[in-house]
């Protein structure tokens, strides 16, 4: 019950955090952002402290999920230092630009993510407007390449999870049904490659469909920044989060491949020693 208090406590903070740190909050914005924070903290609560999984993956699998929470938590910190020191520069949140807008400006090349999202933007976007989003967007999608490099180091090297026990799979992945037709192992490959092909296309999809629908979409502009962070929060964070899920489910189709291959050879070998002479 503690940890999944903690964990309620940190998911809840984390949603609070644009709002604790960006100066001129509007009180019409307030109870919003509380009532989500509080909602969210609650679901997870009652996720971990629950015996039976209801909708998160993983959950006995760490640290993939403590991998992408720290992911999604230091991008909306970032983001919102950033913003914050626009309005009141400290020696912090202009440390955090300075990196910022050198990360945003060497990915800026041409068909590049970050390249793309810029030209998402409205034609009469101020200049501010385009140095914030270069530089959120840099410093965001490094952060999502960081954490996908690091989880497959602790797939591929570190061999998780199966360096944590036993992998139970209804309660890692209780969305999953096992029977619902197919091989599981097949089933399990098709998603993880379905998975990684869509966390990879999804950065250069977003930006070119909320520029085709620009007519119907309220153009980004700094008037709302919290609206602003999480917005370029998830165009990174959510195509990193499918692509680490691909690799898990991946490593998991490859660890049930290893056990029936261990299986057959084992019922091979039992059945020619039993027409061996004594």
């Amino acid at each position: 019950m503690t940890s999944a208090a903690a964990r309620g406590l940190l998911v809840s903070t984390m949603i609070m955090t644009p709002a604790l740190l960006l100066p001129g909050l509007g009180s019409d914005s307030t109870p919003f952002v509380l009532l989500v924070a509080i909602l969210a903290g609650v679901l997870t609560f009652v996720e971990y402290n629950s015996v039976f999984p209801s909708i998160v993956e993983f959950r006995d699998a760490a640290p993939f999920n403590r991998m992408r929470f720290a992911a999604l938590f230091v991008v909306v910190f970032l983001l919102s230092m950033i913003l914050r020191g626009m309005a009141d520069p400290t020696l912090i949140t202009t440390a955090i630009t300075s990196i910022g807008t050198i990360v945003g400006n060497a990915i800026d090349f041409p068909y590049s993510p970050v390249r793309l999202v810029v030209l998402m933007l409205p034609a009469d976007a101020s200049a501010e407007t385009v140095g914030f989003v270069r530089t959120a967007a840099g410093l965001s999608y490094l952060v999502s390449l960081i954490v996908m490099t690091a989880f497959l180091v602790l797939v591929r090297v570190l061999n998780w999870p199966a360096r944590s026990g036993a992998f139970n799979v209804w309660v890692n992945l209780p969305l999953f049904d096992p029977t619902a037709g197919g091989d599981v192992l097949e089933r399990l490959q098709r998603d993880a490659r379905i998975n990684i092909a869509l966390g990879f296309l999804l950065p250069f999809l977003v930006p070119a469909v909320v520029k085709l629908a620009s007519d119907l979409i309220e153009p980004i502009t700094l008037q709302n920044s919290q609206t602003l962070i999480w917005t370029i929060a998830a165009w990174a964070f959510l195509p990193a989060s499918i692509i680490m899920r691909g690799i898990a489910m991946g490593k998991i189709a490859d660890m049930i491949e290893e056990k029936r291959k261990r299986a057959y050879a084992e019922a091979d070998a039992e059945d020619r020693g039993g027409f061996q002479p004594a």
